[in-house]
């Protein structure tokens, strides 16, 4: 194929090989979850004299974090009008304060352990191609600007076509997030402290010291865990009736001529986002847009196409070098979760909802979860509340959402299998199957055997749909995602598929 399925991210760095706990490991404080938030947040523990171990299910930095776009900003869209709508002014001005002490911590940790991660400064722009939306651009400048941003409406977002009108915000960051994370791995192993790769957190249990058990076998007793897998791994504060999960996608394209010189996001809706970064002597152009939730995005090849077309009608695209997804946790009130675990835990953390700003939502978590743990003050902390109550802000899109998933919880089981024989499914593709008498998932591998597992999604039992372009089982009621296999990528889910046997000559 012309290009590659991963991330630049993925491609341009190392691998790496941390063990999994092969003994019972003691420490003061346990993360599970080894993106941008476990690892900042385990880097800052460690820093205060805390001993940490940091669980990844898969390898580091290969999860969310692997496949971002890794637009470092606090410009997020427009966020602060909505933001001030929901929780007020002040609402407003701790996100902003937050997010901005989560770009200056990436910052700093890159100054201080020397990290060669192509961090740069660039302004960014949300930006407008239609008249319609200048209305929403100014009055996010005048929120931005009361939330303390020095936010400023310009008519040339110096994009190579007229928009018009955008918001501009300067003195932001882009930053190649995986070469970043690696270093903070390296800093924090050693002296105690533990990474730890092919661990998966299989239990989670309270008390005084936590214990974690991995599927392996692998435990680790400490003082605090922290719960940093994107969605909350074993959700006891019902975090999957208040998040949504969406995919988007992205792709690495070289241009012929220069690159706009800064982060940009549009306001249409599906919207999209450009930014640059070095790359191969020169620089690689990343498109992302085409979201949509997760398990309804019908045909995704369809998305990387639609995707290709949009840069190539705006730049003059000699290659396609990258093309990847991800996946992101909505907030239903706008502002992401960070706190207890539940109501009634005593020492188990967590942060997730950062709607698609995973870069400084997710610093800035590490560093509010950093201050519970230190029992230090923190302003934000009561607007970011993981066990809030926002009905106001939250009622219709939760009504929304419960629609959704009542309807795919009955409907899908209404409509039957997408094929009625076996024999229907081509090398390399997976559908809903009519067989003896039951529907299966069904995947023909390009060889031909065909891997079947049950159509049912372990966390609350919705069916599963086939995702092409990423050859995945996909929930449409809470995001959980599955290999062909029926193995677990993406949570709530925490068990995998069950198969079902096939009889096949």
């Amino acid at each position: 194929m012309p290009y590659k399925p991963t991330s630049v991210w993925i491609d341009t760095t190392p691998h790496t090989t941390y063990p999994a706990p092969d003994a019972t490991l003691e420490v003061d404080v346990c993360v599970a979850g080894g993106g941008i938030l476990g690892l900042l947040t385990a880097a800052q523990l460690k820093r205060a004299g805390r001993t940490v171990a940091v669980l990844e299910a898969d390898r580091v930095a290969t999860g969310v974090t692997g496949y971002t776009t890794a637009k470092v900003t606090v410009l997020h869209g427009l966020v602060y009008d909505e933001v001030r709508s929901s929780f007020g002014a002040d609402g407003a001005r701790h996100y902003a304060e937050a997010n901005r002490a989560g770009l200056d911590s990436i910052a700093r940790w890159t100054a201080d352990l020397g990290i060669d991660c192509d961090l740069r400064r660039r302004p960014a722009f949300t930006y407008a191609e239609g008249e319609d939306d200048l209305g929403k651009l100014r009055d996010e400048v005048d929120a931005g600007r009361e939330a303390g941003l020095p936010l400023e409406f310009v008519a040339d977002a110096g994009l190579p076509w007229p928009v018009a009108g955008a918001v501009r915000l300067d003195d932001q960051l882009e930053f190649h997030p995986r070469r970043f994370l690696l270093a903070l791995a390296d800093h924090v192993a050693g002296d105690g402290s533990h990474v730890c790769e092919r661990a998966r957190v299989s239990a989670v249990h309270d008390g005084d010291p936590c214990r974690v058990e991995t599927e392996d076998g692998g435990e680790v007793l400490a003082r605090h865990v922290v719960i940093a897998t994107h969605y909350p791994t074993l959700d006891r504060g019902l975090f999957f009736a208040r998040l949504s999960a969406e995919r988007s996608y992205a792709i690495g394209v070289r241009t012929r001529g220069p690159v706009p010189h800064g982060m940009f996001l549009s306001t249409e809706s599906p919207s999209h986002s450009v930014r640059a970064t070095p790359f191969d002597g020169g620089e690689l152009l990343i498109v992302g847009g085409e979201g949509h939730k997760t398990g309804t995005g019908g045909d995704t090849t369809e998305r990387y196409a639609r995707l290709e077309s949009w840069a190539r009608e705006r730049f003059d695209v000699a290659s396609v070098e990258y093309r990847w997804s991800a996946q992101d946790a909505m907030p239903l009130d706008g502002i992401p979760y960070v706190g207890k675990l539940s109501p009634a835990s005593r020492s188990i953390w967590t942060a997730s909802g950062f709607r698609k700003w995973g870069m400084t939502n997710g610093a800035a978590a590490a560093i509010m979860l950093a201050d519970l743990i230190e029992e230090r003050p923190n302003p934000w902390l009561a607007t970011f509340d993981a066990n809030r109550f926002k009905p106001l802000a939250s009622a219709s899109k939760l009504l929304k959402e419960t629609v959704s998933v009542g309807a795919h919880f009955f409907g899908d089981r209404l409509s039957g299998p997408d094929l009625r024989s076996m024999d229907q499914l081509a090398p390399g593709e997976g559908a809903l199957v009519a067989h003896d008498g039951d529907t299966v998932a069904a995947y023909r591998e390009p060889g031909g055997a065909v891997l079947a597992v049950s159509p049912v999604c372990t966390h609350l039992y919705c069916h599963v749909k086939w995702n092409v372009a990423e050859r995945s089982w996909d929930c449409p009621c809470h995001g959980s995602r599955f290999a062909p296999d029926g193995t677990v990528l993406q949570g709530p889910a925490v068990k995998p598929l069950e198969p079902r046997e096939l009889d096949q000559d």
